[in-house]
């Protein structure tokens, strides 16, 4: 089954159902044979339109359909099917000579929901055949002793191509013919490629060029020229141009130089079919040889009542090592053609490589006829040669300068006259005025060309293939290519580099030149970065000279709040702009954001900001943050710092939560079921004020946040106020903890976004009036803010060493904490923080004696010495978990802890408490009394337990 091909003709089509308003439609047809695919061209506007394409599949199993569909084309929507068929290849392979002839099929509905009940017609042929390319589906089944493969889509015109004498040659001639090919296509590729010395001719049949010459059925060569029907079949034009030729002489050789000299067993009409009729495969074997691409044959037809006979090839030439890949165009001419000698020019246009639109290569083939041989076969030679063919503009410039140059050489000088003196040569005549105008032009222009080029030379980008420096958030950009670049000067091509800006670094793409649809393949890496960063920036310009202001092609801006990483690395961008959005212009990117320090990253940030906000900041559960970033919309790696219950003010005052992450401040409220929510960036804020408590804030202060012009615009509807240039202003009172939100707006804010010079003079103005810590404020902990008040005073007759044993993290500390009812207790070392002031952190859970609901405690304790040194004060604030009401508070404790100068062995302790209120509740007073009732017995059993310690001691 290898070798069986399934030919199949689509003809045309008759009346198929009206789908435009005009009653037309756009059709074409889709044939699929396993996973092998065509398509045939579209035929605007007819209800019968006619295709005369030929497509060829290979058959692996004989239980495989053919589907052929009838489509209509629709710019803005899907194409809608028109109708179907399925014809079973094992009925094909069962037909009277294995075909079913040219028969009209009716379509039928892909479905039962399909619209179109009567689907019009097809006329197909569909045959096996393992014949030859110049054979059709009729021909005799007896040639299957050749296995040639078939071209795998060909246009036609709905008749037979090849003339009755053709078909009836005998097999055996039909077979020295092709095997004669495969010899001329091997010669061929190692002329070309390996430069090798002039090979003799061999009668064998080469295996390996049999191999190459076969195609793969799947492959589609997609033929957009015009039927055959009207540029004519190739035999035909071949004898149009016999007939026109009136005994011109051979073209002599170029004079580049020879590149093939060769004498072939083959006749010269039969070599010249083989290089450059459309049905031969030698062009695209060789193609495909030299790695060359996207191929396109044009027609050959006769332009403008010419004599000449002419076509048009393009593709991509395949890149070496001095120049890349780039596109070409052939124009083929035929000088010659008397059925005996062929003579044509092959002018090749590489217009991409450097100062291409200057000049053109161009090759001659001519095929003469050889010697006949003893045995009857008639030979041919082929002579390749070549030349540079310079466009006269770039040649008159040449001559131009070299003509300049000699005349300065052998001029003398010529005598004063008129109003010239020594050293002022006026023109002496109008053609001298002309000339000096022409090379005045000359040389400004070569003089931009050079700027440009020296400034493009320094300019080839900041950093390509530069490693970045430091840990942190590590950001990469590849810059792939660009699409529809506007054009801003009459050539219709522009200059394009790109900017990208991240977190006020830069990074600068190279330049190219000339072109609409730029090609970069440039890395840039920005050095690790603390925080994450939260936009790029990238603006594309076209490159002007090194004096000219470049001008803005275009904009656009990754937000990495608003998506997510793995979303950005591979991503088409379109660009903002007016010239970008006209030409719908774009960028194509790959963006990777890493982070070098691993899941310490947050931990991190945090114990930095607590530095900066003066309080200690709490990690974040993985649920609070998941709930976070549901909330907004947020990519994982945004997490949450703190959240304020306040109040939104606009109209009216809206009741909501803030939260603070490290790139967005992001308010949210459900009233009635109302939703309000928004956030904008850190960068986006220009000032920050705060303005005195009214009586509609509750006594609170208000926090008033101005964005930048511009900025911020999917927040404007909770926005209070515009300000006169267009800044939007939103106001936030009502907190529970003013001090605490005030405090950690204003470090995330400075962190985010102030310039270095911003933060030095917040900090100067900040210095003059900066809250010393004294022995009843704990700043570090934010207790100022927390009314607090003595609950319990004790004196225990152990010595204050003892009873400091009870912070110490030892043996006491756990059996007394234990024996209150706190379980699985642990905690970490003391650690300095500031002079005299230490701190830890504790972990316990509640016993059902204390707590019948259990819960969890995470607790942070400081202590420093009084002001006598003679006692400690002990500050702890207790975060609960799993406690109905929990997250509505944190508890504070003061322990003051005084020896007794009086006695030997004796101290006292007062312990003084405070709530803060994290959220609004009814039943604040309720609750309140419970804790301290609770927290009272708590510390009669901690202390009574100390006692009991020390007397076992």
């Amino acid at each position: 089954m290898g070798g069986m091909k399934l030919v199949v003709r689509l003809i045309e089509a008759r009346s198929l159902p009206p789908t435009d308003p005009n009653g037309l439609r756009d059709s074409y047809a889709k044939l699929q044979l396993g996973k092998q695919k065509f398509r045939t061209k579209v035929v605007k506007k007819n209800l019968n339109p006619s295709w005369g394409e030929e497509f060829s599949f290979k058959v692996e199993d004989l239980k495989e359909e053919l589907v052929v569909g009838v489509l209509d084309e629709d710019k803005y929507f899907n194409d809608d099917i028109v109708g179907q068929i399925k014809v079973p290849v094992s009925q094909v392979f069962d037909a009277d000579n294995q075909s079913l002839g040219t028969v009209w099929y009716s379509l039928q509905p892909k479905n039962k929901k399909s619209r179109f009940k009567e689907c019009g017609e097809i006329l197909l042929s569909i045959c096996f055949s393992q014949s030859f390319p110049d054979s059709n589906c009729n021909a005799s089944q007896s040639k299957k002793n050749v296995d040639v493969t078939l071209s795998p889509s060909r246009s036609f015109n709905g008749t037979n191509n090849s003339s009755p004498a053709r078909l009836e040659e005998t097999a055996s001639s039909k077979e020295e013919k092709f095997f004669a090919q495969k010899n001329l296509a091997g010669r061929i590729v190692q002329i070309f490629n390996k430069n090798s010395d002039v090979i003799s001719v061999t009668t064998s049949r080469s295996t390996e060029i049999s191999e190459q010459s076969e195609t793969d059925g799947s492959e589609v060569f997609d033929d957009k020229a015009e039927d055959q029907s009207s540029s004519g079949n190739f035999e035909e034009l071949m004898k149009e141009m016999e007939s026109r030729d009136v005994g011109s002489e051979v073209p002599n050789n170029l004079p580049g130089g020879i590149l093939v000299d060769q004498s072939y067993v083959i006749s010269p009409p039969d070599l010249n079919s083989l290089f450059f009729s459309p049905d031969s495969n030698l062009a695209r074997l060789l193609s495909d040889f030299v790695g060359n691409s996207e191929q396109q044959f044009g027609p050959w037809r006769f332009e403008n009542s010419s004599e000449s006979l002419k076509r048009v090839i393009t593709y991509v030439k395949a890149p070496t090592k001095l120049v890349g890949a780039l596109k070409a165009s052939e124009e083929q001419t035929y000088l010659k053609a008397d059925g005996k000698i062929f003579a044509i020019l092959i002018s090749v246009s590489t217009p991409d490589v450097m100062y291409g639109s200057t000049f053109k290569v161009e090759l001659l083939y001519c095929i003469t006829p050889g010697p006949e041989l003893p045995s009857g076969e008639k030979t041919s030679h082929l002579v390749i040669s070549w030349r540079m063919n310079f466009l006269q503009s770039s040649m008159f410039k040449v001559f131009m300068t070299l003509y300049v140059f000699v005349h300065v050489w052998l001029a003398a000088p010529s005598a004063i006259q008129g109003l010239e003196f020594v050293g002022l040569d006026l023109p002496d005549s109008i053609g001298e005025v002309i000339v000096c105008g022409v090379l005045a032009l000359q040389c400004e222009r070569v003089l931009g060309l050079l700027s440009r080029f020296m400034q493009a030379r320094a300019q080839k980008g900041t950093d390509h293939g530069v490693k970045a420096q430091g840990d942190g958030w590590v950001l990469t950009v590849a810059l792939i290519e660009g699409s529809h670049l506007p054009a801003v000067d009459s050539s219709g091509f522009c200059d394009p580099y790109v900017v990208f800006t991240c977190n006020g670094k830069t990074r600068t793409s190279s330049i190219k030149f000339q072109k609409s649809d730029p090609l970069w393949n440039e890395i840039f890496e920005f050095d690790a970065m603390d925080d994450p960063p939260s936009v790029l920036d990238v603006e594309v310009y076209d490159f002007d000279g090194p004096f000219n202001e470049a001008m803005s092609l275009g904009h656009t801006e990754i937000n990495f709040v608003k998506s997510n990483l793995s979303d950005l690395a591979d991503v088409w961008v379109p660009l903002q702009g007016k010239l970008a959005q006209a030409c719908q212009s774009k960028l194509h990117l790959r963006i990777f954001l890493n982070n070098t320090r691993g899941s310490n990253v947050v931990k991190e940030y945090l114990s930095k900001m607590e530095k900066e906000v003066g309080k200690k900041i709490n990690l974040r559960s993985p649920q609070t943050n998941s709930a976070f970033q549901k909330v907004f919309g947020l990519p994982p790696e945004e997490f949450l710092i703190n959240d304020f219950t306040c109040h939104l003010k606009r109209r009216m005052p809206l009741q909501g939560r803030l939260f603070l992450s490290a790139r967005i401040i992001g308010f949210y409220a459900n009233l009635f079921r109302q939703k309000t929510k928004f956030f904008f960036l850190w960068e986006d804020i220009v000032d920050i004020q705060v303005d005195t408590p009214t009586l509609s804030s509750m006594g609170s202060p208000i926090i008033v946040i101005t964005l930048r012009q511009g900025r911020g615009m999917d927040a404007r509807h909770g926005a209070k106020t515009t300000d006169d240039e267009g800044r939007l202003k939103f106001h936030f009172q009502s907190f529970v903890s003013f001090n605490v939100a005030n405090r950690t707006i204003m470090a995330l804010w400075k962190a985010r976004s102030l310039s270095p010079e911003q933060k030095v003079q917040i900090v100067e103005e900040e210095s003059e009036t900066k809250f010393l810590q004294t022995e009843e404020s704990g700043s570090f902990l934010g207790l100022e803010d927390v009314s607090m008040s003595e609950i319990y005073s004790y004196s225990l007759s152990v010595p204050i060493n003892f009873l400091s044993e009870l912070f110490g993290g030892g043996e006491l500390d756990r059996k007394v904490m234990e024996k209150a009812g706190c379980l699985t207790y642990s905690s970490t070392p003391w650690e300095s923080v500031k002079t005299d002031v230490y701190e830890r952190q504790l972990y316990y859970r509640f016993d059902k004696h204390v707590s019948r609901f259990g819960g969890e405690v995470t607790s942070t304790q400081q202590k420093y010495p009084l002001s006598d040194r003679k006692g400690w004060i002990v500050e702890d604030v207790m975060t609960l978990h799993g406690v109905p009401l929990g997250d509505f508070f944190n508890l504070h404790l003061r322990y003051q802890i005084e020896d007794f100068p009086s006695r030997l062995k004796g101290c006292h302790v007062r312990v003084s408490t405070g709530i803060a209120w994290l959220k609004s509740t009814r039943h604040q007073k309720r609750i309140s009394k419970n804790i301290i009732s609770s927290l009272k017995d708590r510390l009669k059993l901690i202390f009574n337990a100390v006692e009991k310690e020390f007397e076992n001691r």
